[in-house]
């Protein structure tokens, strides 16, 4: 049996490295679904989460701790921004950005690119593997 976890609930590397901003209008004094208490106005025609317009910025809306377990505590109502943010891997694309970020935090990349030099690495450590493994037969 396989689970298929999110990797995102156990990094947050993004919510807490990148200034969220977004079209005010996405607010929800503005017609839209982001809670308006939890941002701040960037400019006349944005806004961004409150918390990620510092130097070490971490969004308002972020939960837990980063690396281990969080979560976005306003998940159905994020802004854009966050809704186009891909991790790393996801449809075979490496995201710079998500690779970035969770360096920041001394986290591993999620996704390595498949080259012919990892293929022939995987391939030389299989073989390697193979050979350990076989047995002579008995007589």
């Amino acid at each position: 049996m396989s689970e298929n976890l999110n990797s995102c609930l156990n990094c947050g590397a993004c919510c807490a490295h990148f200034r969220v901003s977004f079209y005010w209008a996405e607010a929800d004094d503005g017609g839209g679904w982001v809670p308006t208490a939890l941002t701040e106005p960037l400019n006349l025609f944005m806004r961004n989460m409150r918390g990620t317009n510092t130097r070490s910025s971490r969004c308002v809306a972020l939960e837990g701790e980063i690396g281990q377990c969080v979560s976005c505590g306003i998940y159905a109502q994020r802004p854009t921004p966050c809704r186009e943010f891909t991790p790393s891997g996801e449809g075979g694309v490496r995201n710079e950005a998500c690779d970035r970020a969770r360096a920041h935090y001394g986290l591993p990349p999620l996704f390595e690119p498949i080259t012919s030099s990892l293929i022939e690495s995987y391939a030389s450590q299989g073989a390697r593997l193979a050979s350990d493994h076989v047995q002579s037969p008995d007589r």
